[in-house]
């Protein structure tokens, strides 16, 4: 019992998201019933396969994990199952949340980077324009 209020808690701040105003679930953790922790499946609302393959992608980087894969309900829904299971040794909640953590530090670097060539790119166009003058 505590460990399921431990893992709700993990997951409690990704949970909600705000929507035009209206509170709406983002996240969902779905354990089928006589199942260990080592076995969850996530319901990401309001996302697709963008966010589906790139977070694949990052929790099978971790040695622990034993299985990962998504599903889109349907073309016409946009939400993924995202399905975790590990080897035994760590909850499947673990490899979710350091995949995330993993996937948006990739994102600012390559945001970082962007903006890094643009200002590069900016500042040689000033001085080309400084030099004709």
């Amino acid at each position: 019992m505590e460990e399921d209020q431990e893992l709700e808690r993990k997951i409690s701040g990704l949970k909600i998201s705000m929507t035009e105003g209206v509170r709406k679930t983002a996240l969902e953790m779905v354990q089928a019933t006589g199942t260990d922790r080592h076995c969850v499946t996530f319901v990401l609302h309001e996302e697709d396969h963008t966010l589906g393959n790139s977070l694949h992608y990052m929790i099978m980087k971790n040695p622990e994990v034993e299985f990962c894969g998504y599903t889109m309900t349907h073309p016409s829904e946009s939400k993924i199952n995202l399905r975790i299971q590990t080897r035994g040794t760590l909850p499947g909640v673990e490899p979710f949340q350091r995949g995330l953590s993993e996937l948006m530090n990739v994102c600012q670097h390559v945001l970082d980077k962007f903006e890094a060539s643009i200002k590069d790119y900016e500042d040689q166009k000033a001085s080309r324009n400084e030099s004709t003058f």
